[in-house]
């Protein structure tokens, strides 16, 4: 192992003491130069973490902290005393400019010790909180201390300091943010406009806080590269509201929509979004599990095959287990054109992109299609349609807002739409 890279990664330690510590760490108490260390898959109780802590305040190079999932079987009234310990001590670390943290129960109870991390550690670019049943009260938490962050690297630079990363990477999904703390978000993406990759997967968020979070937050992130905000819910709704907001990602690369009710409609205006050629850099595109129709598949491929420009670098579509034929035509030629690009492309062309991953080229698999063609309506289109004309109202003055810096110059106007939307979400 480099003496740059410390690890006791999976090892199951039960360390409740230091001296349960010390019989692992010394070659992390020797090293001068350790640039990552990786704690993740061990369970540390309070004494242990202040031992660690004092030893990770003097790893001035550290840059890369993995502390996934290390408190399994702890009690709850432990998790804070040791999480503090540990990210009071990285803040000491002026080059640690990524943190991984998921899968640690932490919650409304145990979320305190991370905002003075998350507010003030102006060298942090990459966040993961991934599974930490933070709920919507502390993910508020979470969104609001990222947004003083904000504040605290541009009073960084304006103090001299130099080489203050921009936040590029907020991975928080499995995290039941749901549309309660979405105003919170819609502040912290503003004011950290040049993230690149968001994945907020599976976190119950309604078609109401997902229009909000894309036409007030996300659409003030010229730079986003990667979208994940699969497992969500959209409807038509939201799904105006996405196709609205698109041509503002001229950077993007990845967009996961999929298992997000984006409905028939939803398909339809998303396929015609893209085939507006405002997004010529996206290469993956997930729209699995959808209620998508034959309507729908014919809208996206004809934006990824007939308008030849508008998504030249598209190499991956996901569209499983929508409502269409494995024998559609567009299917057909969806896959044509795809198979046909791998074969022209070149590995200088998508770097970091295996050739030979069949998961990273083409068509997914399509094994749980419905065959519903006939169907003019389904289902989740009728209850789209059936949301109370006020939240209607709320979403449509949220889609066309365009040119507005709404989150940044009108937070009382995000907190009043916030405040609507609590009233008008279906339950």
């Amino acid at each position: 192992m480099s003496s740059k890279v410390f690890s006791l990664k999976g090892r199951a330690l039960k360390l409740d003491t230091a001296a349960d510590l010390d019989k692992h760490i010394r070659p992390l108490k020797d090293s001068t130069d350790v640039e990552e260390i990786h704690i993740e898959g061990n369970t540390i109780g309070v004494a242990a973490s202040i031992a660690l802590a004092d030893i990770l305040a003097t790893k001035h190079t550290l840059q890369y902290a993995n502390l996934a999932d290390i408190f399994t079987g702890r009690l709850l009234a432990e998790i804070p005393q040791a999480l503090d310990a540990l990210l009071t001590a990285l803040l000491k670390c002026p080059k640690l400019h990524t943190i991984n943290l998921n899968d640690n129960a932490f919650g409304l109870n145990t979320v305190e010790p991370l905002r003075p991390f998350l507010s003030q550690h102006t060298p942090l670019q990459h966040l993961y909180l991934n599974n930490n049943g933070l709920g919507p009260s502390a993910g508020t938490l979470v969104a609001e201390a990222l947004a003083q962050l904000a504040e605290k690297k541009a009073q960084a630079r304006k103090d001299g300091a130099e080489n203050v990363p921009d936040l590029e990477t907020v991975v928080c999904g499995r995290n039941r943010l749901e549309t309660g703390s979405m105003a919170a978000w819609v502040k912290a993406y503003t004011a950290n406009s040049n993230v690149k990759t968001v994945k907020m997967v599976q976190n119950g968020i309604r078609q109401e806080g997902i229009a909000m979070l894309l036409q007030h937050g996300l659409s003030a992130c010229s730079q986003l590269q990667v979208l994940d905000l699969q497992d969500n819910t959209f409807t038509t709704l939201a799904a105006r509201t996405l196709a609205n907001t698109l041509p503002k990602w001229a950077e993007l690369r990845d967009l996961g929509v999929g298992d997000c009710l984006l409905g028939a409609r939803g398909g339809v205006v998303v396929g015609d979004a893209l085939a507006r050629g405002g997004n010529k850099k996206l290469e993956v595109l997930r729209l699995q599990y959808n209620e998508i129709d034959t309507r729908g598949l014919k809208a996206v491929t004809d934006a990824a095959t007939t308008t030849a420009s508008a998504l030249p670098r598209l190499r991956r579509v996901e569209v499983n287990g929508n409502r269409f034929s494995e024998e559609d035509p567009s299917i057909e030629r969806l896959q044509e054109h795809l198979s046909k690009r791998k074969e022209a492309s070149h590995a200088s062309e998508y770097p970091g992109v295996d050739e030979d991953d069949e998961d990273a080229w083409g068509v997914d698999e399509l094994d749980e299609l419905e065959d519903d063609e006939d169907d003019e309506e389904d289902e989740a289109e009728e209850e789209a349609d059936e949301i109370d004309e006020e939240g209607e109202k709320i979403v449509h003055d949220a889609d066309t807002a365009e040119g507005e810096s709404v989150a940044q110059e009108k937070d009382k106007e995000v907190d009043e739409l916030a405040d609507a939307l609590g009233k008008t979400e279906l339950k």
